[in-house]
């Protein structure tokens, strides 16, 4: 018998992974469920909300067949208090040694970012093999991406960031691209003002994108 894909497998496999502010935690439930709706079964809960861990906490309660995870972990206690909520993966938007390794020792999938050679080459010693790029379009894009990494074959990313449906694509079709992560399908004000059937349709539109390219 096969054994279930790893979290990093999935990210693979349904390419486009919703980072997702949440101001009021009642909206998380009816938020996951127009994203599964729309073919998109995975969360990225960013802490950046007073709403995010009571969110995690629910969508991990109730959906458990949402690959759910946190973001903009800063800090070992963070990490801790998130995966405690529920999460199943941490997201860093840099390079920071204390959540990595925290996650590490806990077996907790961590993307740390990077976006310097320098970064990149943390990472590496750090055992990493896939990373954030964050913000992806301010940092100059694939292009700049794929020149910064050249040195380092063995890196896969997930760029963030800009990153919206027109220009997905473009990235989800280069060999060093794993997934896109953005928001462009449920921004905030979408979450707030419980938008969801629009949600559902942008969701949607980006998981058609993915099959298109990868089948």
């Amino acid at each position: 018998m096969d054994s279930p894909p790893t979290v990093f497998e999935r990210f693979h496999q349904i390419g486009i992974i919703p980072v997702l502010e949440i101001d009021a935690a009642e909206g998380a439930l009816p938020l996951a469920n127009s994203l599964i709706a729309g073919g998109l079964p995975v969360a990225e809960v960013t802490l950046r909300t007073d709403a995010a861990l009571r969110s995690i906490e629910l969508i991990a309660r109730d959906l458990p067949g949402v690959l759910l995870g946190a973001g903009t972990v800063l800090d070992r206690r963070q990490a801790q208090a998130a995966h405690a909520a529920g999460a199943q993966f941490l997201v860093c938007p840099g390079m920071i040694d204390e959540v990595v390794l925290w996650a590490q020792e806990h077996t907790v999938p961590v993307l740390a970012g990077a976006v310097t050679p320098t970064e990149m080459i943390n990472g590496l010693h750090m055992g990493l093999d896939l990373l954030k790029f964050f913000p992806a379009e301010t940092m100059g894009g694939l292009p700049a991406l794929k020149a910064m990494s050249d040195p380092f074959p063995r890196l896969r990313f997930i760029p963030t960031g800009g990153i919206h449906l027109n220009n997905a694509a473009a990235y989800l079709r280069s060999a060093k691209i794993h997934a896109v992560g953005g928001s462009w399908m449920a921004k905030r004000a979408m979450i707030a003002g419980r938008q969801f059937d629009e949600i559902t349709s942008l969701a949607r539109q980006a998981s058609d994108l993915v099959k298109q390219i990868r089948g």
